[in-house]
């Protein structure tokens, strides 16, 4: 039972991190996205890359597909690899017929039908937007758009063209399954296949639709409207119901998730829900004090600066950093303040200064009495 090599696919390795994966896949999907890439064989690629992706970020779909080839949760802990199971039972004996017949709808176990080809929801898509720093803190509403499948207005999903051209599926009489016997050395087992004729539907088109080739969907570039809440940080996944991928066969859609990255702010950096900026202040105001004028995210506001401020001390604003996603207040500004030394000073200056050095007490004299006390 061939497998597909995920990792391959993306170009990494089986000790590849999260991260490793996701910057591989942004890497590939800037590549061979059909909208950049008009290449014959592009838009293939990029689903494999989309697939790839799914499993290996996932990480209990990875492991299954890491020990089992597979990221079907039916090869979990307690599962059973019937590739093995088929060694020993002649050329006419299919590892599928048999895994139908223990998870499928008529085997030995019974259970339900497993029946292929019939209603499938629609894939998820994922897209990667930018946004700045005001947009985390306030909202923003934003306008993509975005290549998807989606159903077919002219026969509505159908893939006929009329509905008199859907009929039952001459081979399996509409069940979708054909049952045949197999005689093994352990005896005559009855199992349930998928029908090909009708690959499990049930039914036949005689006259697909002209417009989606019998499909049921189209390719579309759809403008979707997007409200980004107030909140979000880089990684967060926004999902918009419903702007996936038509659905087969009247499957329902599948989601849109927005993947949220923050652009570098040019005065603050966000740690968390809380902002962090560093601001200027002079010799004097430190040392008399002062009242300021300090950038926020939405404007200005008035920081006092107590007397005798030494430089590198954090001030807080309480509740002026970025608000919470799900609601409950907000985060705080820090405000570092630096004082910055004069590189140059006028004579008048220079003068002010020598008097207020002979003025004040010396602390350097007072770090050495402390050493010589020690000793």
């Amino acid at each position: 039972m061939a497998t597909k090599d995920y990792y391959n696919t993306l170009g990494v390795d089986k000790n590849a991190t999260k991260e490793d994966i996701k910057q591989a896949y942004k890497r590939l999907a800037k590549k061979y996205h059909p909208d950049i890439n008009k290449d014959s064989g592009a838009t293939e690629k990029f689903k494999e890359i989309n697939e790839a992706a799914a499993i290996l970020s996932d990480e209990k779909k990875r492991a299954n597909y890491d020990r089992f080839g597979t990221s079907d949760e039916a090869f979990g802990p307690g599962g059973f690899d019937f590739r093995d199971f088929s060694e020993g039972f002649g050329r006419d004996f299919d590892a599928d017929d048999v895994f139908d017949q223990f998870f499928g709808g008529n085997g030995f176990f019974g259970g339900r039908q497993r029946r292929r080809g019939g209603a499938e929801r629609g894939a998820d898509l994922r897209f990667e937007m930018e946004i700045t720093l005001e947009d985390a803190a306030n909202g923003v509403s934003k306008q993509i758009t975005i290549p998807k499948l989606e159903t077919c207005k002219t026969c509505k999903g159908a893939g006929a063209e009329d509905k008199a051209d859907i009929i039952t599926c001459k081979f399996c009489g509409g069940s979708g399954q054909m049952t045949h016997q197999q005689r093994t050395p352990f005896g005559v087992f009855q199992t349930t296949n998928t029908c090909k004729g009708c690959n499990g539907s049930g039914r036949q088109i005689k006259k697909p639709c002209r417009e989606c080739d019998g499909d049921g969907r189209v390719d579309v570039k759809k403008t979707i409207d997007l409200k980004i809440p107030a909140g979000v940080d880089t990684g967060t996944r926004v999902r918009v119901e419903g702007e996936g991928e038509a659905g087969v066969k009247g499957g329902p859609t599948g989601d849109l998730y927005i993947i949220i990255h923050l652009k570098p702010h040019k005065i603050f950096e966000r740690d968390g829900n809380n902002i962090y900026v560093e601001i200027p202040i002079s010799f004097t105001q430190a040392v008399l004090g002062d009242e300021i004028d300090v950038p926020t995210i939405d404007g200005e506001a008035t920081l006092k600066i107590p007397s005798g401020t030494q430089s590198e001390t954090t001030f807080r604003l309480k509740g002026r950093g970025i608000p919470h996603l799900r609601g409950g207040g907000a985060g705080d500004e820090m405000i570092k303040v630096k004082v910055e030394v004069p590189t140059r000073i006028s004579s008048r200056q220079r003068e002010l200064l020598e008097e207020f050095k002979t003025l004040s007490d010396n602390p350097q004299k007072g770090f050495f009495d402390k050493i010589k006390r020690m000793f």
